[in-house]
């Protein structure tokens, strides 16, 4: 998987997760479905999901910075050959 694809999944993930947990949106969703009981496990999900992308978004940025760092360190390895 490409280091962009992992990024944006991450960030993607993240941010809905964010907006789940700090506004409404999950409750009124859940309400008008008529769910409004599983209301209760929210937090349990929602706050380990939310982890879970940043951590994503992490390991993305992590291999992005390791690629990059490899290819200063070793200039031959990006030129062509032939």
């Amino acid at each position: 998987m490409k280091d962009a694809t992992i990024i944006k999944t991450g960030v993607i993930g993240t941010v809905i997760a964010a907006i789940c947990c700090f506004t409404p949106v999950l409750v009124i969703g859940l309400g008008v479905v008529g769910l409004s009981a599983w209301l209760g496990w929210l937090d349990y999900v929602l706050l380990p999901t939310l982890a879970i992308f940043i951590g994503i978004t992490a390991y993305g940025l992590w291999r992005r910075r390791q690629s990059i760092a490899c290819r200063q360190s070793d200039p031959e390895a990006t030129k062509e050959t032939g």
